[in-house]
């Protein structure tokens, strides 16, 4: 009989630099006309984002982003600097919320490594160094959810969940790690540069085992909405990760959300659930949740949070909202979150005693 399995902890960690109000201020700079900065002036105050987090630092120079001067106004950097940027700082961070788990203290428990990321690749890579600072068992066996963007988080405790179901011992790592603020592109397109307003660098260190404490993962569901592969994409460009995010993926949420909602709720309605985890990917993200799912806004507090405080921050940012849930109570839960496809991933989970 397959064991339960539960989301136990998470820890959650962010760089030292807050670089939203720099970013707004200097992003106009970029774009060729008046009406298109008036634009983004307007839609950056609206976006309810107050903090977003980098590995870089701002520049108080206003004509210059930030202060190592990797956006050079002159010439933005090419794919291998922004990797090799990745990689430099993509450990440390990770060590910032693998503290949090008190990791070196029960590295023997750990059997699996499962990696989330779509900003940064290299190889040997940060599994690898992970499991070397740590001293984790050379036998933990490592996963790397690559390229999945905003829901990759939700993959990762599917997977964790297979895992523990089909070995009651398995204690599994979740790492997700995303430096979204390397992958800026010069751009005067208006569409784009919003884009890049909500994006941000952040970390999450999880465990999901058998053992009966935290979150546990009851659940899981996926589906893709028709007509909707060229909303969300990401591609590797020779100067960094080009991604788009078309201003239609609200109303297509909106849309199929309806559709979708039977099959994720498994029978139940929305009053079956106290909890509600949905990935912030942008203030109208939220709304389009609200209206399509006809969610109360007071139960959308905890991702409404998350984005204020910490914007997008792709595949950790779901692991922020549960760890903001998991303080709140018992309860049953439902999450979700969206990315390229245009897919939505959810979860139906219980939160323990």
């Amino acid at each position: 009989m397959p064991k339960d399995a539960y989301l136990n902890d998470i820890s959650t960690a962010v760089p030292d630099y807050d670089i939203h109000r720099k970013f707004i201020d200097f992003a106009p700079s970029l774009l060729n006309d008046d009406r298109s900065r008036a634009l983004f002036r307007r839609m950056a105050e609206r976006c309810q984002i107050d903090h977003r987090y980098s590995v870089l630092e701002a520049d108080a120079n206003p004509a210059q982003l930030d202060a190592s001067g990797f956006y050079a106004p002159e010439a933005f950097p090419d794919t291998e600097t922004r990797m090799r940027t990745y990689r430099a700082h993509a450990l440390p961070l990770a060590r910032r919320a693998l503290d949090g788990l008190n990791l070196r203290n029960r590295n023997d428990e750990i059997t699996h490594l499962i990696l989330t990321t779509c900003t940064g690749f290299y190889a040997p890579g940060l599994d690898i160094e992970v499991v070397e600072h740590y001293g984790l068992k050379p036998s933990v066996e490592r996963t790397i959810v690559g390229f999945m963007g905003c829901y990759a988080g939700m993959n990762a405790l599917k997977l964790a969940r297979h895992i523990v179901r089909s070995d009651a011992g398995a204690c599994v790592l979740i790492l997700n790690l995303e430096l979204c603020t390397l992958h800026l592109q010069k751009t005067t397109d208006l569409e784009q540069m919003l884009s890049f307003l909500i994006f941000s660098d952040g970390c999450a260190a999880s465990i999901v085992s058998a053992k009966p404490e935290g979150i546990e993962l009851q659940r899981f569901h996926s589906a893709v909405m028709p007509q909707s592969a060229d909303q969300i994409t990401w591609a590797i460009g020779g100067n960094g990760f080009d991604m788009n995010l078309s201003g239609k993926v609200p109303g297509t949420i909106a849309a199929g959300l309806p559709v979708c909602l039977p099959d994720m709720l498994a029978g139940g309605t929305i009053a079956h659930f106290r909890h509600w985890a949905v990935h912030p990917g942008g203030r109208t993200i939220l709304d389009a949740v609200r209206q399509g799912a006809e969610i109360p806004e007071d139960l959308l507090q905890s991702s409404r949070r998350v984005l204020r405080d910490f914007g997008n921050m792709s595949s950790a940012t779901i692991m922020f909202v549960l760890k903001d849930i998991m303080e709140r109570g018992q309860g049953r839960g439902c999450g979700m979150a969206f990315g390229p496809g245009l897919t939505v991933e959810s979860v139906l989970f219980e939160q323990a005693a």
